[in-house]
């Protein structure tokens, strides 16, 4: 086996591990600890003003929705990932704005709505570790999304996840960029 297909097996297997952990969650608390992710808001590293893209909780996810909502009174205009070729393409979410399907289970306004470029990314996961790696859910859409947002300048990565999603080690790959911080319901743990 190779280094590169061990690694690609560990993560796997942590993903798994993780998962389960988070499906295993009772219904009222995965609600419960989505909310308390709104009564963080204040130790996010956001500038005023700053563009964020959150995301579209599907299957157990944690629920963005609050906090992105707490975000939007705060001023910062938010948007949504769209699944496109050759990376994520975001839109700006307004309030009541029609959503569709985005691809990989998600919701986002249409094609009408203006394409942003968001300043801070707030992601889903599968796992993450005490150094700030994450494991995706493998398909590398936030990775590619990741470098070509670079490309016109910095982005701040906070990954959002319930507690029982922690890992001990992620084993990262050279295109693995680590996250700056994790919002869980505990509140926000800076990796930088």
């Amino acid at each position: 086996m190779t280094t590169q297909t061990s690694l690609a097996h560990e993560k796997n297997q942590l993903r798994k591990e993780a998962l389960a952990r988070r499906k295993a969650m009772p219904e009222v608390d995965r609600i419960e600890k989505s909310l308390a992710l709104a009564e963080h808001v204040s130790g996010l590293p956001i500038s005023p003003g700053t563009v964020v893209a959150g995301f579209w909780p599907i299957r157990d996810e944690i629920d963005p929705r609050p906090l992105m909502d707490q975000l939007r009174q705060a001023g910062h205009p938010l948007c949504l990932p769209v699944v496109a070729e050759p990376h994520l393409k975001f839109r700006r979410l307004e309030r009541g704005a029609e959503m569709e399907p985005a691809g990989f289970g998600t919701m986002a306004p249409g094609p009408e709505a203006e394409e942003l470029r968001p300043d801070v990314l707030l992601m889903p996961l599968a796992g993450f570790d005490k150094h700030g790696n994450r494991i995706g859910y493998g398909k590398g859409h936030y990775d590619t999304a990741i470098a070509a947002l670079e490309k016109a300048g910095p982005v701040v990565c906070i990954g959002l996840a319930f507690g029982v999603q922690e890992v001990d080690l992620v084993p990262a790959e050279g295109h693995d960029k680590p996250l700056a911080g994790i919002l869980t319901e505990d509140g926000y743990r800076s990796f930088r």
